[in-house]
């Protein structure tokens, strides 16, 4: 189990900006210890227990970069053509043991090693072969079209960190310099449920007042890519003492127990006083829209995260509030979400005081420049706003105002979601 303290972040009182939460993520909650080494082939996602050092140089020898001739430079005109004999042929993967001599070429392909001697290849498309000879011209500097070795890894050189969240090139990497297997963190336990009276099954049938419920396909799905291990347990009615029950089960072997529904001021919303019940409410309203009502708790040695019942408010608040969590738990290293400029189309106003997150598609503009179009239905409930654009555009809390032409940060949902 992970180990989180639960002394209170932010209760009452003003808004907790998301730069607090973070910090306090950051400061406050541990990463599981337990590791277990896998093969390559299930290393994506998984994230390193401690630092890859490579056994060799890599690459582990100088090679050739091109197809071409091998040649020692020394033996290059500075001025017109060179007529060379060529002495052999080396294709990849075949020793280079004959070390080349004054006046010879080596004929050579893409990544076979470079003889003894030789030091510049020149591609086959930029010289001329009569018989036995090759005709290079002169300008080629020295070295060109070499590999040499440990230009790319030095051997006993960190190629993989502690805390580093594996992409396919870093499994790439790991397969390169040798290796068949990793030590990583395991995975992070989440209990994921849904609340509410309203919600239903998808499949079931459905009552006049009731709908269908996205938000754990849609959790779940981000829970998968972020590397946890996920145990869905279904959707909980409104009652206080179900949900208490459930999420104080949920704590005892999981690290996170994550809900959406039922964290609002409602008064059918009941999942602040089920946390409190069974463990501490640490803050539950963040200054971000949409998606104010994020409730985050300590049960145990778990924690705790209630989303909003809007599906788009769940979205932006897992992206923005459970990823950094996830990501401390698992033991990773901080992935700040960095927006790239993007130039609006539209104009808005806001209040201060909140981070705002506005669905956007990207679209050339009249003048060719890739710009940000507002989707036309903000409500939070929108699915179709998720599935009709790219990303969203990110305006600062001090913003109150930003007209067509203005330039803001732009999270795409595949940022948001890796």
């Amino acid at each position: 189990m992970a180990q989180l303290t639960d002394d209170c972040f932010a209760f009452s009182g003003p808004l907790l900006p998301l730069a607090d939460m973070e910090r306090m993520i950051a400061e406050r909650i541990a990463p599981v210890t337990e590791t277990e080494d896998v093969a390559l082939n299930a290393a994506r996602g998984r994230v390193i227990a401690s630092d890859i050092a490579s056994a060799l140089d890599l690459p582990p020898f100088d090679n050739s970069a091109v197809d071409g001739y091998a040649v020692r430079h020394r033996d290059v005109a500075a001025a017109g053509e060179t007529r060379l004999a060529v002495a052999g042929r080396l294709t990849a993967g075949s020793a280079a043991a004959v070390p080349i001599v004054q006046g010879q070429a080596i004929r050579i392909f893409t990544g076979a090693p470079m003889p003894p001697g030789a030091d510049t290849v020149f591609m086959q498309e930029d010289v001329r072969v009569e018989g036995d000879t090759v005709i290079v011209p002169s300008g080629l500097k020295s070295g060109a079209n070499r590999r040499l070795a440990g230009e790319d890894v030095r051997n006993g050189a960190v190629v993989l960190p502690a805390g580093r969240r594996l992409a396919e090139q870093d499994v790439a990497l790991a397969a390169a310099i040798g290796l068949t297997r990793l030590n990583v963190r395991r995975r992070v336990r989440v209990a994921l449920f849904s609340t509410g009276n309203e919600i239903v099954e998808p499949g079931s049938p459905r009552p006049d007042a009731a709908l269908y419920d996205a938000n754990r396909t849609l959790l779940a799905g981000m829970l998968h890519r972020l590397g946890a291990q996920v145990t869905d347990l279904g959707i909980l009615k409104d009652d206080p003492a179900a949900l208490a029950a459930a999420i104080g089960t949920a704590a005892r072997d999981h690290d996170l127990v994550l809900t959406s529904g039922g964290v609002s001021t409602g008064e059918a919303d009941h999942v602040r006083d089920a946390v409190e019940a069974v463990g501490r409410l640490v803050f539950w309203r963040v200054a971000i829209k949409p998606g104010r009502p994020v409730a985050m708790g300590v049960v145990g040695g778990a924690a705790f995260m209630g989303l909003p019942g809007n599906p788009v408010a769940a979205f932006v608040t897992f992206a923005r509030v459970v990823r950094p969590l996830l990501l401390r738990l698992s033991g990773a290293a901080p992935e700040p979400l960095t927006a790239l400029p993007v130039r609006l189309s539209f104009a808005y106003k806001k209040k201060t005081g909140r981070r705002e997150y506005v669905r956007v598609a990207l679209r050339p503009g009249a003048d060719g420049v890739v710009e940000a179009v507002k989707h036309p239905q903000e409500g939070a409930g929108v699915i179709t706003s998720l599935t009709e654009t790219d990303g969203l555009a990110e305006l600062a809390e001090d913003t109150t105002t930003v007209e067509p032409g203005s330039t803001v940060g732009f999270l795409s949902y595949a940022t948001l979601m890796g």
